[in-house]
């Protein structure tokens, strides 16, 4: 016993790191979370800060004026449109039947949307130009389906997240029992219940267009992505000048859209919206 326990006192416990028993002291890790945010945001900050002042405050005011601007940009907003449209259409109807009717089939349907993620987008956009009709090829058309499928594995992911968070048999269960068919159950029950949902595929649809370069310019058509690496070829202050714009115009408008879906969400009680998931909302006490 004297040998266990010294002069027959208790042992005290081992130190780790100079703390008693590996204890971490309170404000250790809010100490890290600041170092670990002041390096990032130093880290994205400063790239941004040598762009502004190599292009200069002066050269904001001459992007607007430079010829295919506006055009460009309303061709680049016109394509997160259609895009967000059609991509919403397509994978919300299937993500719900295959959560219903095909849950084996769930595995097989997120190995496919994360193909164009895998294949290159040149790949893609050099197939789709070979075999495409001629009176698509001379429309932003061809460009919107090809956003389309670049879109899905983002979409279907969001949409999947809101889908898991919910009750979906029983609610689609209760709309059929009340005499409610498949395209009213899908427009006003399931639709509002994953509104959170869309709003994160919107957000990550809407960036993904608007920041696409490789296939818009094999297939000749001026996006505002295209425009900027035009321009600056000619005039480097402006093409980083209207990066910055687009920049901070697109951090502008997917706040915007976050904001109003997690404002509406914590008005009704639902989640907040986030890019990747649906998060559940945090539950606080008084």
């Amino acid at each position: 016993m004297a040998a266990l326990g010294g002069s027959g006192g208790t042992s005290s416990p081992p130190r780790r790191g100079g703390v008693t028993g590996g204890v971490v002291p309170p404000g250790a890790n809010a100490v890290w979370r600041w170092v670990v945010l002041l390096v990032a945001t130093v880290y994205f900050l400063l790239p941004l800060w040598a762009a502004l002042r190599f292009a200069g405050i002066s050269a904001f005011g001459s992007v607007i004026s430079e010829s295919g601007f506006t055009s460009s940009l309303a061709l680049s907003v016109r394509l997160a449109v259609i895009t967000t449209l059609v991509t919403i259409v397509l994978m919300l109807p299937t993500a719900v039947y295959v959560h219903l009717r095909l849950p084996k089939l769930r595995r097989l349907l997120e190995g496919i949307t994360i193909l164009p993620i895998v294949i290159p987008p040149v790949v893609l956009i050099v197939g789709v130009l070979a075999i495409a009709p001629g009176f698509i090829k001379a429309t932003s058309l061809l460009l919107a389906l090809e956003y389309v499928i670049l879109a899905m594995p983002f979409a279907y992911r969001a949409i999947d997240a809101g889908l898991r968070a919910l009750d979906l048999k029983t609610i689609v269960e209760a709309s059929s029992s009340l005499g409610a068919g498949w395209v009213s159950t899908l427009w006003r029950v399931v639709l509002p219940n994953l509104r959170t949902a869309l709003l994160s595929a919107v957000v990550l649809t809407v960036a993904l267009v608007l920041g696409e370069f490789t296939m818009a310019s094999l297939a000749l058509f001026e996006t505002f992505p295209v425009w900027i690496y035009v321009n600056s070829q000619t005039s480097g202050q402006v093409s980083v000048a209207a990066s910055l714009l687009a920049l901070f115009v697109t951090w502008l408008f997917l706040l915007a859209i976050t904001m109003v879906g997690t404002r509406h969400s914590r008005k009704t009680g639902g989640r907040e919206v986030t890019l990747f998931t649906v998060a559940p909302q945090e539950t606080r006490g008084d």
